[in-house]
């Protein structure tokens, strides 16, 4: 039986959680089936343990906000004729405790002991804080 690992990404052009999910209901970001997709131009060589429960864990102005479920990684080819890894995801959003994340490229893997804990159900639906306000109390541990 594989693992579990994770993947971390930043959400480039994101400002907040709700612009991430806007992006993600928009037809440009979605499968044919509806669900929310992001393509990579890089195939995940762990895809057993991507898949095995992983959760892609999103980046919003140098915090990591949020995790969706990966539900599997489908091929694309581009107008170009390259191959690409379009990582479809559960349109669910589950916020995690705030923890900042310096600048990467592409994605990273992240292991499930170094992945931040999701927020409790009741913190679920709370207003976010402003994202420099986030990333200040992650930095000092408040968060």
């Amino acid at each position: 039986m594989p693992k579990t690992v994770n993947l971390v990404k930043l959400s480039v052009g994101s400002e907040t959680l709700e612009s991430l999910a806007a992006w993600q209901a928009s037809r440009p970001a979605q499968t044919a089936d509806g669900l929310p997709r992001h393509v990579t131009r890089m195939w995940p060589k762990r895809e057993a343990e991507i898949l095995n429960g992983g959760s892609i864990y999103w980046v919003v102005k140098g915090v990591i906000l949020c995790r969706q479920r990966v539900l599997r990684l489908d091929e694309v080819i581009g107008s170009d004729g390259i191959r690409r890894c379009a990582i479809v995801s559960d349109p669910a959003l589950i916020r995690v405790t705030p923890t900042p994340k310096r600048p990467f490229q592409g994605w990273r893997y992240l292991q499930p002991g170094d992945a931040p804990a999701d927020l409790p159900e009741h913190r679920q639906t709370e207003d976010a804080l402003p994202p420099t306000l986030q990333s200040a109390l992650a930095d000092i541990g408040v968060m």
